[in-house]
């Protein structure tokens, strides 16, 4: 069975964006998922963050395109009103983290990739990121 993995907002900005210098190791991770080596799971805020930060800079029609894409390499968990009363309730500092966290709890992740490793401190999931993951899988 594969891996289950979270992916934070600021990994799926870094691929979709294509920034440098982080864009490199998302894109394999991306790539392992495309492959069916992993389970990429995003929560549907990051859709939604995405798409507005993207569109500052790009057409919103690429950015469209580019969400429509990426949709198709990855699981899209469900929040619902259990997940926004445990964020709510959580001893989190930002609300969107704990949203995150709870998502990917509640959607059997393994692991959570972000860049912002200290927004997740409570978390009882691993948490890396991505450069910090692939140097695990070489690792195995």
């Amino acid at each position: 069975m594969s891996t289950r993995i979270f992916l934070d907002t600021n990994v799926m900005l870094d691929f979709l964006g294509e920034r440098k210098p982080f864009y490199d190791s998302i894109a394999k991770i991306a790539t392992l998922g495309e492959k069916d080596k992993l389970i990429l799971v995003v929560s549907p805020i990051s859709f939604a963050t995405v798409n507005y930060l993207l569109s500052k800079f790009e057409d919103s029609k690429i950015v469209r395109e580019k969400l429509r894409k990426f949709k198709i390499l990855c699981k899209i968990c469900s929040l619902d009103e259990h997940t926004i009363e445990k964020g709510l309730n959580s001893s989190f500092k930002d609300f969107e983290d704990a949203l995150q966290y709870f998502s990917a709890t509640e959607s059997d992740c393994e692991i959570i990739i972000t860049r912002n490793g200290k927004d997740f401190k409570k978390s009882l999931l691993p948490v890396m990121t991505p450069d910090e993951f692939l140097k695990s899988l070489s690792q195995k």
